[in-house]
Order: C-alpha cells, then structure tokens, then sequence
C-alpha cells in the first residue's frame, strides 16, 4: 500500500460531498474510494470525515489534509503536464462568487477557460455569503469591497459603482432631487440593498429607502426604474445600456458614493497553481470592460466562444 493511498480520494470527496460522487469523479468504485479512506484513517491515527446516513463532512484534519493534498495534486498535474509537452491545465479549478456577478459575467469566463481547457473541470458556486475559501476547498472567490482575510492574496480586477437613476419622463413629472433628503418625497424602488450609499463632505453616509416597489432582482428593479415608476440605486452594471440609450438619468451625482473595489482572491502559497494564475489574468483582461458594457457584455453563447465547435 502506497504512502499515498487514499489522499486523492479524500480529496474527491472534499470537492463532490460524498463517496459516490468521488467515486464518478475518480471513476472508481463507491466501495474503493471507502476502502483508501479508511486505510488512509488507520494508517495516521485520525478521523478524517464524520459520516452518516445522509451527509458526509470533513474533520479539522480531514480539511487539512484536504487542502494540503490539493496542493499536491496540483503541482503532480502540473509537473507531468510541463514533463509531457502538453501545455493545457488539468485538474480541477472551483470558483465562489457573488450571485449578480457571477451571473452576468463570471460565468461566461469560466464557461470561455473550460472550453479553452478541454482537461480541467470547472465548479462555479453562486453564494451570498462570504466562503471560506480554505476550508471549503475553493481555488478562487471572487469579492467587493475592503478585504482583511490575511490567509488569502488578493487580486484587484475593478471597480464597480453604485448609480441613482430615474427615467426622464419620471423626472420631468415628479422634478429632480438635488439633495439626499429630498428622497423622502419620491417614489424609491428599493433591490436587496436595504440601504443606499453616497457620499458627502468626504464621508460615507447611507439613506433608507422608503418605496413601492421592492425586489430583491437587480433588473427587475432597473426594469421598473425605466418604465418610469421611481428612482433606484443599483450596481451600474446593471444600467449601464439604459443610461447610455437614455432610458434613464443619473440623479444625486454630487453624493456618488466611491467606488467599490472587485476582487479575486485565492489562499496564499509559495507557488499559484497556473489554471489559477491563468483565469484571474483572464478575470484581469475581460471583467472590467465587460462591467463598463453592462448586462450582456459577454457572450453566454458558446457558439461565440474560442475553440467551440462549429
């Protein structure tokens, strides 16, 4: 029995939640990858994984290991990779990241360098919440805003803004508010955000909308906006055509508040593995324009996409 024996299979199952998907994964048999957990358990002297019924969840040493196996897997695909002239990635390559972000554009990249990467396989996770990239087994999050997590490298992609707006024919009914307070009598569309942000005197400040009309739906919100039932504050992603076509106007740009930096984040370590190294530089080169163009900006069309097939 090898030293290594049940590392991948932990691995596999960090990664797919439970034997049987590890076992697809590896194309192995259920009852081998048991087998390497088990002989790998006995030959440290440690619980890796809690097991029952209907659930299977890693130990503080299972994460560990885990993690640390991912590493090494990394580099052993990589190292065979670069000794067999083959300069494709292999592996497997998971992604967090907002919802809104990751629908519009984070996923038409990763579908772009899965198609460039016939050998890599790519998970894509759309969460809300901030992951623990290390001990969930994440390679990359992308996240807004100030970052303090000191286990993890960050990358800064851009910039998004938020933007107050209103169509015309709303304004023109209703007049143009120079004043943050003057909110109060408008109509408000109110999203997921509960409170809206600008700036004055240097300083951030919020204000709580008071509307209509809320959904916690980006473009539904923006929709509502150009159908003229009120001013909203959303990501300008989300706005960007409808201002550039007139179907909306800024509104309070005095009080814009600054702009919220985008990130990639990935857990520190000696050497980044390339399939990470090369989709943040894609991440890089692509997000912010496509951010700039507004909802649509990429194409979700694979046929659009290099290397699909005709």
């Amino acid at each position: 029995m090898s030293d290594w024996t049940g590392l991948e299979e932990l691995v596999a199952i960090a990664e797919n939640g439970t034997f049987a998907a590890a076992a697809r994964k590896l194309r192995r048999s259920t009852s081998h990858v048991s087998r390497a957990i088990a002989q790998l358990e006995h030959r440290i002297g440690s619980t890796l994984l809690h097991r029952t019924t209907r659930q299977v969840s890693l130990t503080a040493a299972g994460r560990e290991l885990a993690e640390r196996g991912r590493r090494i897997i990394d580099e052993r695909d990589a190292a065979l990779a670069v000794a067999s002239g083959d300069p494709g990635l292999r592996g497997s390559l998971r992604i967090t990241c907002p919802t809104a972000l990751g629908e519009y554009f984070i996923a038409p990249l990763a579908l772009r360098h899965a198609m460039a990467n016939p050998s890599l396989d790519v998970t894509l996770d759309f969460s809300n919440r901030v992951v623990d990239i290390v001990a969930e087994g994440f390679d990359v999050a992308i996240r807004t805003g100030p970052q303090s997590d000191l286990r993890l490298a960050a990358h800064r992609l851009g910039g998004r803004n938020l933007v107050t707006c209103a169509a015309p024919a709303y304004l023109a009914r209703r007049g143009r508010p120079e004043e943050i307070e003057e909110l109060d009598s408008h109509d408000c569309l109110v999203g997921s955000a509960e409170l809206w942000h600008f700036r004055r005197n240097r300083a951030e400040t919020t204000y709580q909308p008071q509307g209509r009309w809320r959904c916690n739906n980006g473009p539904a919100v923006t929709a509502a906006a150009v159908a003229g039932l009120g001013i909203c504050q959303v990501p300008d992603f989300y706005a960007a055509r409808a201002l550039a076509q007139g179907q909306l106007e800024p509104v309070l740009e005095a009080f814009r508040a600054t702009e919220e930096a985008v990130w990639a984040m990935h857990p520190r370590r000696r050497l980044v593995p390339r399939k990470v190294a090369d989709f943040i530089a894609l991440l890089a080169a692509e997000l912010p324009g496509a951010m700039a163009g507004g909802l649509g900006a990429i194409s979700a069309n694979p046929a659009d996409l290099p290397g699909a097939c005709p």
